[in-house]
């Protein structure tokens, strides 16, 4: 560090009580001459401030992301969708957890319409199941319940890949080891009208199926 960056360097540490790691991050910026005023405060930990520091030396709005309110991981997702020109304001919320994050900037990627998950309210592998589903071009609309857990969601989308009516199992009463069942039959060809109650647990689903199976 040159002599006027010692001095702000060294004001910094008398005015606040950063730590070790701190004190680097401070001094790495300096070194670099980016405007470490952005991350200079003792509200951010060191994982945070290396996260504007990076976006500092990219050059990018880190105004978006350089609150105490965003975690270390919640920082990154939202630099890496800065540096490849994505629409971060549609996740930059800190409602949305660092997976939740990573599952839309994915889907911006891909240019999906996260919309139809981007809601704080789908936890992160539910979001991952719409995602996987637009990217195979196949309906959501199915996935309007917000009741299902991402294992329903997951049993509803092997179906609907494996083109199979999904409206006979898709409904949040039945758990995803009776949807298999159910799945499996249709797949198979079979009457699953048979077994098509969720009173009858996954078992006795699984038992009858294999029955009419191999009466086929």
């Amino acid at each position: 560090m040159n002599k006027e960056q010692q001095l702000i360097y060294n004001e910094l540490m008398s005015k606040y009580n950063f730590d070790e790691s701190g004190s680097d991050e401070i001094k790495l910026g300096l070194e670099k001459e980016l405007d470490i005023s952005w991350y200079a405060n003792p509200e951010f930990n060191e994982y945070q401030m290396r996260e504007i520091r990076r976006g500092l030396e990219k050059n990018l709005d880190v105004s978006v992301y350089a609150r105490s309110e965003f975690n270390d991981e919640q920082m990154e997702e939202i630099r890496l969708g800065l540096e490849k020109h994505l629409e971060v304001k549609l996740y930059a919320n800190p409602k949305f957890d660092g997976f939740q994050m990573w599952q839309i900037r994915r889907g911006l990627i891909l240019r999906l319409d996260v919309s139809l998950y981007a809601d704080p309210k789908f936890e992160w592998a539910k979001m991952q199941q719409v995602r996987e589903v637009l990217e195979l071009g196949l309906d959501v609309s199915i996935y309007a319940n917000i009741e299902y857990n991402w294992k329903q969601m997951s049993e509803i989308r092997k179906g609907l890949e494996s083109k199979v009516d999904v409206s006979y199992y898709a409904k949040s009463e039945f758990n995803p080891w009776q949807m298999f069942q159910i799945r499996r039959g249709l797949e198979d060809g079979i009457d699953v009208t048979l077994y098509l109650n969720p009173s009858i647990d996954w078992e006795e689903m699984q038992r009858i199926r294999l029955e009419l199976e191999g009466n086929k």
